[in-house]
């Protein structure tokens, strides 16, 4: 286990299993994806327990089980730290708690605990009851822009994984296969580098925001409203740039 003393100093082995918290009636939410993610009560605060799940092909040959490359590598403990460093950068994402891998052999699964985002909602969420106003739109584009500033390349940056707190209150959720590449620097022009690191130069962001806009046009597609269209793609990257 991994944990962080300022908001994990009780922790348990125990807090990682779905079951403890439904023996303690604690579950008071659920969140469904690749499989169930829940929202737990511990004492006045809330917690977020995700279990890793594998995804596409590779979860016909195991639902949760990964390939063992070290500890360092493992999911949950790189997911862990990656929250952190971020947390201690003042970016917005959930406090940072435990991470555990239970390895078996050559193969290891994974679970991770944040403290869940009150008041908030995902923007699928948000656009299923109506299309946000534009200064939510420039709000997601600003905050997007400070973790590319920062380097932070999300793995999966979709409308599930952007949260709203209000009009202009942003979070990203979920940073499993991120990674923090070096940051943007600025030269006595005014003109923007990028070390050696980063690879691809600008490529990792535009394909984020590829990723961003697929993800918008399938709720259209699925909803077959049309709460997404240009304007706001438009003012979103007005605001990013």
């Amino acid at each position: 286990m991994l944990y962080n003393p300022e908001s994990a100093s009780n922790l348990a082995v125990p807090w990682f299993e779905p079951r403890y918290w439904i023996a303690h009636g604690a579950v008071v939410g659920e969140a469904l994806g690749r499989g169930t993610t829940f929202i737990v009560k511990e004492g006045a605060r809330r917690l977020v327990l995700r279990h890793y799940r594998r995804g596409g092909l590779a979860a016909r040959i195991s639902a949760d089980r990964y390939l063992w490359r070290g500890e360092s590598v493992t999911r949950p403990f790189h997911e862990l730290a990656l929250i952190a460093r971020l947390y201690a950068a003042g970016l917005p994402v959930p406090v940072p708690v435990a991470a555990r891998y239970q390895r078996e052999g050559a193969t290891y699964r994974g679970d991770i605990i944040t403290e869940y985002l009150p008041d908030t909602q995902s923007l699928a969420q948000r656009l299923a009851a109506g299309p946000p106003g534009l200064d939510t739109w420039a709000a997601i584009g600003r905050c997007l822009r400070r973790f590319h500033d920062a380097g932070v390349c999300h793995a999966d940056l979709n409308a599930h994984n952007i949260l709203l707190r209000d009009a202009t209150t942003v979070f990203l959720i979920d940073f499993d296969r991120g990674s923090q590449r070096q940051p943007r620097r600025t030269d006595e022009h005014g003109g923007e580098h990028t070390g050696k690191r980063t690879g691809g130069g600008g490529l990792w962001r535009d394909a984020n925001l590829v990723r961003l806009r697929r993800s918008l046009e399938k709720l259209n597609d699925q909803h077959g409203d049309q709460h997404f269209d240009e304007l706001q793609w438009h003012c979103l990257l007005s605001a990013y740039r």
